[in-house]
């Protein structure tokens, strides 16, 4: 019985296995320790990034230089351009869209990892299935080569199939909820943002009706 139990050990299992099923094994634990990796690094870029824009969004822009570096150089070139007949809702929006285009690189610096989350957590399982399947396929085979239905014979290819079924599901799983729960950290640092866009649009457009103000002032009086 202990020999027994040895033979189908998990590391005879793997040592064993068809050269199929090994490749599947391989890219399904490959697959999961990528996932992991992902998902503690674009938690690591959100950490950072929701900090910056917090601080930014309380203390404005000087707070967070990286935010600042980002989109004040954008708004400001934005804020430069005249626009014949442009109404100043015009005018901020134009700037804000332009902002927006430049927190398009800090957003997608921190959320670079999500579709491949999402493309391990879609694919694996069938991955693991095609393991299942050709586990199985070779256990029929065994049994028609020795024509014996008995444990010994089947036991092998059982085994390699319920494993690839168990490694897509650890591969996919935690890929899954990583991917949901990151998504909705990306949907919160959106409004972060939104909230910055806004605010720094309509003091530049401010700033610009002042001084449209001041040069129509002095003009009066020359």
């Amino acid at each position: 019985m202990t020999e027994t139990a040895a033979h189908f050990s998990f590391v005879n299992m793997l040592l064993n296995a068809d050269p199929v099923v090994k490749a599947v094994m391989l890219i399904l634990v490959i697959s999961s320790v990528l996932s992991w990796g992902l998902s503690f690094e674009t938690v690591r870029r959100q950490a950072r990034l929701r900090r910056l824009l917090k601080a930014a969004t309380a203390k404005g822009l000087g707070a967070a230089p990286a935010v600042e570096q980002a989109l004040q150089p954008q708004g400001e070139r934005s804020a430069g351009l005249a626009v014949p007949g442009e109404t100043g809702g015009e005018y901020r929006v134009r700037i804000e869209r332009a902002m927006r285009e430049a927190a398009g690189g800090l957003v997608g610096a921190s959320d670079a990892g999500l579709s491949i989350l999402a493309t391990i957590a879609a694919v694996t399982p069938f991955i693991g299935l095609f393991g299942t399947v050709w586990g199985v396929m070779n256990s029929f085979s065994a049994i028609a080569g020795a024509n014996d239905t008995s444990l010994a014979t089947v036991a092998p290819g059982i085994a390699e199939a319920l494993f690839t079924t168990a490694l897509g599901l650890v591969a996919a799983i935690p890929a899954l909820i990583a991917y949901n729960r990151l998504s909705q950290g990306m949907a919160g640092l959106g409004r972060l943002f939104e909230q910055i866009l806004r605010r720094e649009a309509e003091t530049m457009a401010t700033r610009r009706g002042a001084s449209v103000k001041v040069a129509g002032f002095r003009e009066a009086a020359e």
